[in-house]
C-alpha cells in the first residue's frame, strides 16, 4: 500500500504543477479556437486517444460539434474546423499525418504536448504544453535501464501526460460551461440514453 500512496500523491503534485505553469495565452486560443470552429475533430494514440474521446464526449454534452479521428462517422474535416491533438512525444506518426491533412485543407491544428518543439510543435497553430514524462525518455529497453541505473518516478511510460491532460481538459470543459453559460442539468439532457 506504501507505494500506491506515493504514486497517488506524486500524480497529484504533478498535475498541481501542471496547473501552475499553463499559458494562459495558449490555454485562450484553444478555447476561441474551440468555440469559434464549424466543427472540431479530436484526435490521439492510444492512452492520449482515450482521453481525448473522453474530452470529446464532454464537448459533446455542451453542444459543440464534435468527431473523433478514425470513428467510421467523422466527416471530412474543413477549412473553418479545429483539429485537437494529443501527443505528449508531439511525434506520433499517424497524429502528424492527420495534422498535416487538416493543415493541407486549412483547417486550424491544436496540439496539447510535452513537446512543443515537436514535429506536431511545428505544424500546429495552437500548442499547449503540459509537461509530463512520456515513453521517449531514457533508455526503451528495460534490462538496459536497469544496467544504467536509470529508475523512473512511480508513474509508468506516459502516465503523467495522461492524467494532466485528462484532468486540464476536464477543467477546460468547466471554463466553457461558463463561458457558454451551460449548466450541468443542459449537459445531462445530452447525455446517452442507450447504454
Amino acid at each position: 500500500m506504501e507505494v500506491l500512496k506515493e504514486a497517488i500523491f506524486t500524480i497529484t503534485k504533478h498535475v498541481e504543477d501542471v496547473a501552475e505553469g499553463l499559458g494562459e495565452e495558449e490555454v485562450e486560443a484553444l478555447i476561441d479556437a474551440i468555440l469559434s470552429s464549424k466543427k472540431v475533430f479530436v484526435y490521439g494514440a492510444g492512452r492520449s486517444g482515450l482521453v481525448a474521446k473522453a474530452f470529446a464526449m464532454r464537448l459533446m454534452h455542451l453542444g459543440i460539434n464534435v468527431y473523433v479521428v478514425g470513428e467510421i462517422i467523422t466527416p471530412a474535416i474543413e477549412r473553418e474546423d479545429l483539429l485537437l491533438t494529443i501527443s505528449g512525444s508531439g511525434e506520433t506518426t499517424s497524429v502528424v499525418n492527420a495534422a498535416k491533412i487538416a493543415k493541407n485543407v486549412g483547417a486550424k491544428v491544436a496540439l496539447i504536448t510535452t513537446y512543443p518543439n515537436s514535429s506536431l510543435g511545428r505544424l500546429a497553430d495552437i500548442v499547449v504544453v503540459v509537461k509530463g514524462r512520456t515513453k521517449l525518455r531514457g533508455e526503451k529497453d528495460f534490462v538496459m535501464r536497469q544496467i544504467k541505473g536509470e529508475h523512473y518516478p512511480l508513474a509508468p511510460l506516459g502516465t503523467l501526460f495522461e492524467i494532466a491532460v485528462l484532468i486540464f481538459l476536464d477543467a477546460l470543459i468547466v471554463e466553457l460551461m461558463v463561458r457558454l453559460g451551460k449548466t450541468e442539468d443542459e449537459m445531462r439532457t445530452r447525455h446517452a440514453t442507450i447504454e
